[in-house]
């Protein structure tokens, strides 16, 4: 399995809806953190988007995955990036 950074890119005019779906948006994360595909996510300090780590077998999996967030689906998202990350050391690392 590789490892994905997943970057969330959040406008101001996009923040009453999230917070109308962030619960939605966390318990879908949560369900892929007990699945082990989410290792790790969170916002960023300036909230101007948010972190998330994969598990997955390729980019393509990752970005059909990445469809199914309810940010995603409401358009919520400014811009989303997503590439393979190689940890060479901590906690990620093979």
């Amino acid at each position: 399995m590789a490892v994905f950074a997943v970057h969330y890119v959040y406008s101001e005019a996009t923040v009453p809806a999230r917070d109308i779906h962030r619960p939605e948006h966390r318990a879908w994360l949560n369900a892929l953190v007990d699945q082990g595909v989410v290792l790790t996510s969170g916002p960023y300090a300036d909230g101007s988007g948010a972190l998330i780590l994969v598990s997955a077998e390729d980019l393509d999996a990752v970005t059909k995955l990445f469809e199914d967030d309810p940010f995603n689906r409401e358009g919520l998202l400014t811009d989303k990036r997503i590439t393979e990350w190689l940890p060479t050391m901590g906690a990620f690392a093979p």
